[in-house]
């Protein structure tokens, strides 16, 4: 078959094969089979070399007028197939403008969260810092720094979690006071910081105790602390959190890393000190324990108590929480119910 019917038959046979084209992987298979390197265009152009001269130019024009009219069909199926595929996928992702519009829930921070980001932020606008530390802790650190050595009978106040003999689930966040009590500096200034964070105790879970709860411990190592710094420090923290109007009184206690010790009581927000449900008649409420650095904890961190003092107090988030909120059992925190946690959107 001379070249000339051979590209004319593949004009005809292309065009009508490009009308039967339904997809838009079906189509790049087409255009390979006419129009690629190896197509069928292609290998019929290979013959030209047997042509004379005169027939070169005659059959390379059919050859071109041929290649247009394969790519033009092409063309105009490819732009039939999206625009079909386009409509197909409005009309499938169509979208009722006249619904009304759905509305996005937006979270908030956990009750406990928003307490102790209220009183971080007390505590740095006086100076403080922020200091975390490990929840997995060493028994050097936890107890025994502090004034606890071991087989010390405090000890069973605070039993917790051992992982090994001398590794433990902190009880406390005290041992990162010791931590950066040997790490400070004191030629550079004292040492004002808070630490929060959870610890872990072998408690029975009910209404006022968990094994897990949340705890904030503050401590100032200077020279000439007393007693009346420490008074001063925690009463501007009670009429923070409770009210202008609360006041606190110091009662007497043993910590074995505080030495004087004392309870902390604040008036109560409920009854303003006339006695109820919430206080117990007393018209004081107890929230914390608090006292002066003893001097072998500042010993053991290479503090040289005859210089150095401090104060040093221990609070419960969950336990303020608790109060501020009048919620009466501790586990409603853990439960993650929404309808308890939405109560409190914060600010």
């Amino acid at each position: 078959m001379e070249l000339k019917t051979l590209l004319t038959d593949l004009r005809q046979n292309g065009l009508q094969q490009i009308t039967t084209i339904d997809s838009l992987d079906k189509l790049n298979q087409v255009r390979v089979q006419l129009l690629g390197k190896k197509g069928k265009l292609t290998q019929a152009l290979r013959q030209m070399k047997d042509l004379s001269a005169q027939e070169r130019p005659q059959i390379g024009a059919l050859a071109n007028s041929i290649r247009d009219d394969l790519k033009a069909a092409l063309t105009q199926v490819q732009e039939d197939l999206e625009l079909e595929a386009t409509q197909s996928q409005l009309a499938q992702e169509k979208i009722d403008v006249t619904l009304p519009g759905r509305t996005r829930h937006q979270g908030h921070k956990h009750v406990i969260n928003q307490v102790i980001d209220d009183i971080e932020a007390l505590f740095i606008g006086l100076g403080y810092q922020v200091i975390n530390g490990p929840e997995v802790e060493e028994d050097h650190y936890n107890f025994e720094m502090l004034n606890l050595p071991k087989d010390h009978p405090a000890r069973d106040m605070q039993d917790t979690f051992y992982i090994t003999k001398d590794i433990l689930m902190r009880t406390q966040t005290s041992p990162v006071q010791a931590r950066t009590m040997e790490k400070h500096d004191f030629n550079q200034g004292p040492l004002k910081m808070i630490s929060p964070g959870k610890v872990y105790r072998r408690d029975t879970d009910d209404a006022t105790h968990s094994h897990q709860f949340n705890q904030i411990e503050g401590l100032v190592i200077d020279k000439h602390i007393t007693m009346a710094d420490l008074k001063g420090t925690l009463e501007l923290l009670a009429r923070h959190i409770f009210g202008a109007e609360r006041e606190i009184r110091l009662r007497p206690s043993y910590f074995p890393f505080t030495e004087p010790s004392v309870e902390v009581d604040i008036s109560c927000f409920a009854c303003s000190g006339a006695g109820c449900r919430i206080c117990k008649q007393t018209g004081w409420i107890e929230v914390l324990g608090a006292g002066l650095v003893h001097p072998n904890v500042l010993t053991n961190a290479g503090v040289d108590p005859q210089v150095y003092g401090g104060f040093a107090f221990g609070l419960g988030p969950d336990r303020f929480a608790m109060l501020k909120y009048g919620i009466n059992d501790i586990r409603e925190f853990y439960l993650n119910d929404v309808r308890f946690l939405e109560q409190f959107q914060g600010e």
